[in-house]
């Protein structure tokens, strides 16, 4: 009866999560038959067997994270020699010409050819027994995708493309942000299937309810305000700096942060910089608010819901954190109030988590401004004279323009954009 160990994954790394396995117990096993795969920060790993017998047991259960040396399968039956090999199999490592630590016979899936240098090893392993190298791929795959085990089993969850990613942590490392980030922007696409008809020739669904209301609210504010729309491009980058230390710092442990937090409290300060922004207009007057309820556009099972945060200029950025988490919970939840969606005063809607870059979005009913943010995602943009690539998006938005001229219209995206390229602004 012989233990497989889990060997070192090289590039000096001490642990590996078990991935899946490729047998089960009373499987028969040759010497090169795939055992089982394994993620390391840095790389997919196919281990093979390193001697014949038949599979007893597996003592690892895939998703595991296990560190090196640790009993992975129990395998009986291997003779003598093959025991041997197996020794010298899990302490041979060879050496790349860049210096990184790879398994004999457990080269990196993906990784390019590369002129080994002799190895170091404890024991010479039999030519008939080292396993075959991989199969070559092509160049664009030589470059492996630094992320650890949590984040590709994150990835693999969610149905994302470590590969298609480009990381934003240390030395490119794909993070969790980056996972979720491509997440979101791809759940409008994720249905690939185009179902079959069904039902006959046509469908007539009532409009009542929910719909009835939104439809009503549409005509009026389109037919009512004569809307006019404004879109500026904006660096966020350092926004995204940004929210990445506050998800690291402990006071927003528990809360989500994300770059809709800063939009929100972008919009606020930009209020109180352009306050008609933040009014409504009622034929004989503009009446102009000297509080903001901020309301957030939720798409929801019971349709397009916008349930507004009371009094949000009073609120510190942790507390809008929190209200924003609870607000966007509620409402998908289906257990939004009537009056937590009765007199907001400004919108926001986050169109960028469907993968958009903009819109031209229609007012809610009532009030004169909102503001579109849409996705984040990477381009090239001029830095100091120089192209650089940089996290760019679109803030774009609607304006009544019977209470607001365009100057202050300008003036208010500005603002708003001002914010998202340095949030450090709103702590003047």
């Amino acid at each position: 009866m012989q233990e497989f160990r889990l060997p070192d994954p090289g590039e000096g790394l001490t642990e590996a999560e078990i991935v899946s396995w490729r047998v089960q117990p009373g499987d028969t096993v040759h010497v090169n038959d795939v055992l089982l795969e394994v993620e390391t920060a840095k790389s997919l790993v196919e281990l093979p067997s390193p001697f014949d017998g038949t599979v007893e047991a597996l003592l690892v259960e895939p998703g595991q994270t296990v560190e090196v040396g640790t009993p992975i399968i129990r395998v009986s039956g291997g003779d003598a020699e093959t025991v041997e090999t197996t020794r010298a199999t899990e302490q041979t490592i060879e050496r790349d010409e860049d210096g990184g630590a790879v398994l004999v016979g457990y080269g990196v899936r993906g990784g390019a050819e590369t002129r080994r240098r002799k190895p170091h090893t404890v024991r010479e392993v039999p030519e008939r027994d080292r396993p075959a190298p991989p199969a070559s791929v092509p160049a664009a795959a030589a470059v492996p995708v630094i992320a650890k085990p949590p984040i590709r089993k994150l990835a693999k969850d969610l149905g994302v493309d470590l590969a298609a990613l480009e990381g934003t942590g240390l030395a490119g490392e794909v993070t969790r942000d980056d996972v979720v980030r491509a997440a979101e922007q791809a759940k409008v696409f994720r249905n690939l299937d185009a179902p079959a008809w069904s039902g006959g020739r046509e469908e007539r669904l009532p409009v009542k309810g929910v719909r009835k209301v939104i439809a009503q609210a549409m005509v009026d504010s389109a037919q009512s305000a004569p809307h006019v729309s404004v879109f500026t491009d904006v660096d966020a980058s350092r926004t995204m700096e940004f929210v990445k230390r506050l998800k690291a710092s402990p006071d927003f442990a528990d809360v989500k942060v994300s770059p809709l937090l800063i939009m929100a409290k972008a919009i606020l300060w930009a209020i109180r910089r352009n306050p008609l922004v933040n009014s409504t207009f009622t034929g004989d007057e503009i009446v102009i608010h000297h509080y903001v309820n901020l309301g957030i556009a939720a798409a929801t099972p019971r349709g397009l819901l916008v349930p507004n945060i009371k009094d949000a200029q009073d609120l510190s950025l942790l507390e809008l954190a929190k209200a924003l988490q609870q607000l966007t919970t509620t409402a998908r939840e289906g257990r939004t109030q009537p009056a937590e969606l009765a007199n907001g005063t400004f919108t926001i809607t986050n169109i960028g988590v469907f993968g958009m870059d903009t819109g031209t979005p229609i007012l809610n009913p009532g009030e004169t401004g909102i503001v579109a943010l849409g996705t984040i995602r990477q381009k090239p943009w001029v830095v100091d004279g120089e192209v650089r690539p940089r996290w760019v998006t679109t803030v774009g938005g609607s304006f009544d323009h019977r209470a607001i001229d365009g100057d202050v219209i300008s003036r208010f995206v500005a603002d708003v954009a001002s914010i998202l390229e340095e949030p450090a602004l709103l702590l003047d």
